[in-house]
This record gives C-alpha cells, sequence and structure tokens, in this order.
C-alpha cells in the first residue's frame, strides 16, 4: 500500500510529469505526426465535397383559383425531366435517386394554352444545386375531360377447330386527361390476352387514336377490365375452302379476290370429314365494285363468317358471223354452144 501511494504521488509531481514528457520528445511528435496525416489521407474523401447528376422528372404544380389539382391538366411537357448536378458528401449522394430530387414548374394561373416557365428544383438535405440544365420547360394547359368508352376485346387467335365466347367486366370504361389529348382517343383495347376454356383473367386498358397508335398522357378508369372465357371447349370446326359460281356467258372476271377466302364451318364430324370447299354465289355485273357472297353449305351445317369479293367485270366482245356467200356472183362471159 506504501508503494502504491508513492508512485501516485510521483505523479502529481510536476516536475516528474515534465520530465516524461520531455523524454523522447522528438520521437513522440514524429508518431503525433505520421498518426494524424494518415487519418487525414484515409479520411478524406469521405470529408471531401463530390458531384454528382441525376435525371430527375418535371412534376406540375396547380393551384390556379384554389381550386387545387384536377381541374386542368397539362400535357405535352418538353423536356419531361431535367439533368440537376448536386454538390455534397459521397455517402450522401450515393443514397439519392432522381426520385429523391424535385424539380417542379408551377402553372398556376397560367391561362389555358401553351406555355414556357422556369423549372424549380427543390435538392434534398445534405446537398446544394450546382447546376441544371434546361432551366426552362415548355407544355401545354388545357381543361381535364372525361369521356366513357367501349372496351374492345382483344384476344390471341385461336385455333381453327374452336369458337371461344367471352365476356368482358366492365364492358366500357371512362379515360381521363388533358382535352386535346383525350379527343384523341377513338377506341379502348384491352390488351391481348390467351385464355383457356373456362379461364378468368385481368387485362390492362390501352387508349388508341383512329390509326391504332396509343395516345400517351391519358388515365382510364377502371385501368383494368376482366375477362373470362366462357365456352368449354372445342367444337365440330374446319375450315374450307371458298370457290365462286361461274359468271355468265357474256362477262368474264378480270380480277377477284375473295375475303375471307376460306370459312370456318360447324358441323357434325362426319359430314365435315367430306366437306373440301363450299360454294358461293355472287351477282355479277359489269364493272368494278364488292358484292356480299351467299354460301351454300350443306344441310347441317352452318358458316362462321361472312364472305365478301372484290370483283372487276368486263362484258366479252362479240364476235361477228362470217358473212354466207352461197348465192351465185354475176356471171362475167357467156356460155358456147
Amino acid at each position: 500500500m506504501r508503494g502504491g501511494g508513492g508512485e501516485v504521488r510521483r505523479w502529481l509531481d510536476p516536475r516528474y510529469l515534465w520530465r516524461r514528457a520531455m523524454h523522447n520528445l522528438p520521437a513522440k511528435v514524429l508518431a503525433l505526426l505520421v498518426a494524424v496525416t494518415l487519418w487525414v489521407v484515409a479520411t478524406s474523401d469521405r470529408r471531401a465535397n463530390v458531384e454528382q447528376g441525376f435525371d430527375v422528372p418535371v412534376t406540375v404544380s396547380d393551384t390556379t383559383g384554389g381550386r387545387g389539382e384536377g381541374t386542368r391538366a397539362v400535357s405535352g411537357l418538353t423536356p419531361a425531366t431535367v439533368r440537376v448536378t448536386l454538390s455534397g458528401r459521397r455517402e450522401r449522394l450515393q443514397e439519392l435517386t432522381g426520385d429523391d430530387v424535385r424539380a417542379v414548374v408551377d402553372v398556376t394561373g397560367v391561362p389555358e394554352g401553351s406555355f414556357t416557365l422556369p423549372v424549380t428544383v427543390e435538392s434534398p438535405s445534405g446537398t446544394s444545386l450546382r447546376e441544371q440544365r434546361p432551366r426552362r420547360v415548355q407544355g401545354f394547359v388545357d381543361t381535364r375531360l372525361g369521356r366513357t368508352l367501349p372496351v374492345t376485346l382483344s384476344v390471341a387467335t385461336p385455333p381453327e377447330t374452336s369458337v371461344p365466347r367471352y365476356s368482358v367486366t366492365p364492358d366500357e370504361a371512362t379515360v381521363r386527361g388533358p382535352g386535346r389529348v383525350v379527343r384523341e382517343v377513338a377506341r379502348l383495347v384491352s390488351t391481348p390476352l390467351s385464355l383457356a376454356p373456362g379461364d378468368e383473367r385481368e387485362a390492362a386498358l390501352i387508349a388508341l387514336d383512329a390509326e391504332g397508335q396509343p395516345v400517351p398522357g391519358v388515365t382510364t378508369s377502371p385501368a383494368s377490365v376482366t375477362v373470362r372465357r366462357l365456352d368449354t371447349g372445342e367444337l365440330p370446326v374446319k375450315a374450307v375452302r371458298v370457290v365462286l359460281n361461274d359468271p355468265p356467258p357474256g362477262l368474264r372476271v378480270t380480277s377477284v379476290s375473295v375475303q375471307p377466302s376460306s370459312v370456318r364451318l360447324i358441323a357434325a364430324p362426319e359430314l365435315l370429314s367430306r366437306l373440301r370447299e363450299v360454294t358461293g354465289v355472287v351477282t355479277y355485273r359489269e364493272g368494278t365494285y364488292t358484292a356480299p357472297v351467299t354460301l351454300r353449305v350443306p344441310a347441317g351445317a352452318q358458316a362462321l363468317e361472312t364472305v365478301n369479293v372484290r370483283l372487276t367485270v368486263e362484258r366479252r366482245p362479240t364476235t361477228t358471223p362470217p358473212d354466207d356467200d352461197s348465192s351465185p356472183g354475176p356471171q362475167t362471159g357467156t356460155s358456147g354452144p
């Protein structure tokens, strides 16, 4: 105990502490400098600010007249994203994506029509905005409209030996969006499905224009429909060729296009096994025209398609019969005795 107390008193003596501190002082200072240098080098990347670019989608803010979102719509936003460069600590920037940065164009009070407005970028905490390209975007402010259209079913082509039947629920939907865009929608089509008998699946709706191209910038309500295949299996069906009746003797066909060129018939299997073609009757007349074809199907069979034909018919040229020169001609001489 006595020895321990003496050790403590020695460390409390300022002269003893000074001698200990000055003992090997150059080596101690050098070791401290080396340690500080290593720490600075090892942590320099973490302490230094770096820059990183993000592609940020532009969002629209509109509180015109206090009505808030939903009464007006913006379409044709160009560009739809801006390139934003942020500065900050490396570890902070590595945590971010383009969705964490807000780029807002405020169209509050902007009259309906085209506009060019600045984009305000809101950088996340711990970062600062260094660059933004472009600073302004263009677009079109319009009234938000809604239209209700019937749903057109789209399914994969069934085998020729089946006649599938489907139900669609609901059979109509509402398309909403900017007025000038909604007016381009000609029909709502379900995404193509291939269903087995009795199957039921969800199919998303696609808005198409008059040329059959998708119309962007609109939403549908509901976004999908339920498609169910009602039939239970295959039916006795066979596709046979359509053969037209011959034109009358005074006419000839120079061009013919039968659509479709074959039809599917439903009948008993033994009857279908004997059928190779079906006769189509069309009324011929001179000119180029499209006419319906009446199918002459055997008793007990039924055609599943209607047939039309595109014809070009000409009148056959009439041939003049040769003159009958059987009567004696005039005498050019006299007979002798």
